[in-house]
């Protein structure tokens, strides 16, 4: 099985409380003033109470044109990058040398070359390192980047693997777009970024039996589930000026019916059932989608308590969301050994993302 040995999360150092934000949104986007009042209002339920930026407010506002935008977002994310995978290396005592896997993800800018190109010399990556970048999976990421790397690591059981996650969801908001979906989307997404490092069965360090060694769950199964024409419920629209988001009304309840069934399914597939589950690593999509999952899976109120507190603090971080989730959960202290976890995320197309752990 692969073996997750560290998750290291990063925020940028400036942040903010939500009503900070609301009053510098209201103040600098063009929106119709009888929309102020809707806006205040979406802030204000979205679930958050801090959030973290990549540039200041105001510098945020200033940006103009796609341009512009994509390279703060070059500049950010290779400095949050940079941070993360070394954080992770460093927890995992594993060198970057050592790793023979990149799988990157990030939706909320464009790079070529790939981040985790830019980032190989100066972290010490081999230069016969494989890179997959991955780019349109949204908040689902995080799950299926971890996937990809449970995928390879099961053909390469003696090999190291990294996933690196960048999002800098505040340089998407749209000043001009007085729509509810770039109001809501301006009410729940921060920025972060987050790395995993994950070993093969037959590595040395997965097959030690030192709890200082062994840091994190096994990866036992993974499974994705896309829906047919689901595209334009959730993703981007390119326009001159950037991302564009759209966010469909009816998501909530898409997943309160499909994801119910999928969990199910891939849960009796390893003969288990939900109440077995110890740990939900759930992607914290809002308030709403939140309840939505909660209701499907027939969850009590608790068993979601780390994504709540996670869209509290940082808001949705996009696909670094579930990662800062996953490394909440081993923080507070891990479920006892044997027992079954499971991480999930949903994203464009409209898909769901699963990942069987076990402690």
């Amino acid at each position: 099985m692969t073996r997750i040995m560290a998750v290291h999360g990063v925020l940028p150092p400036r942040r903010y409380t939500q009503q900070e934000i609301t009053h510098a949104v209201a103040r600098t986007c063009r929106f119709p003033r009888d929309d102020r009042d809707l806006l205040e209002r979406v802030h204000a339920s979205s679930g958050v109470s801090t959030r973290h930026l990549i540039m200041p407010l105001e510098d945020v506002a200033g940006l103009d044109g796609f341009g512009a935008r994509n390279d703060a977002y070059l500049r950010g994310a290779l400095d949050l990058g940079h941070q993360a995978v070394k954080g992770a290396l460093d927890q995992a005592g594993i060198g970057a040398d050592e790793v023979d896997l990149v799988v990157s993800s990030s939706v909320t800018g464009i790079a070529a070359p790939s981040l985790e190109a830019r980032l190989a010399a100066g972290l010490g990556l081999r230069p016969d390192v494989r890179r997959v970048p991955l780019f349109g999976l949204g908040c689902a990421g995080g799950a299926a980047g971890l996937a990809r790397v449970h995928d390879y690591l099961v053909g390469h059981p003696d090999h190291t693997a990294l996933l690196l996650s960048v999002e800098l969801c505040s340089l998407t908001l749209q000043r001009a777009d007085a729509s509810l979906q770039n109001l809501v989307a301006g009410a729940l997404f921060g920025d972060g970024a987050a790395a995993v490092v994950a070993t093969g069965a037959q590595h040395a360090k997965a097959r030690a039996a030192s709890a200082a060694v062994v840091r994190g769950p096994e990866i036992v199964a993974t499974r994705s589930h896309l829906l047919p024409g689901t595209e334009d419920l959730l993703g981007w629209t390119v326009r001159d000026t950037g991302f564009h988001i759209m966010l469909g009304a009816d998501l909530p309840d898409l997943v309160q019916r499909h994801l119910g069934p999928t969990v199910e399914g891939f849960l009796a597939d390893h003969e288990l059932k939900t109440r077995d589950v110890a740990a939900w690593v759930c992607h914290p999509g809002g308030p709403k989608v939140l309840d939505a999952v909660r209701d499907s899976l027939g969850l009590p109120a608790r068993a979601l308590e780390t994504s709540w507190r996670s869209l509290a603090r940082v808001g949705n971080l996009s696909s670094a969301s579930v990662l800062h989730i996953l490394r909440d959960v081993l923080a507070d202290g891990p479920p006892p050994p044997g027992t079954p976890g499971l991480l999930l995320a949903m994203g464009p197309g409209f898909c769901i993302e699963l990942v069987l752990l076990r402690w």
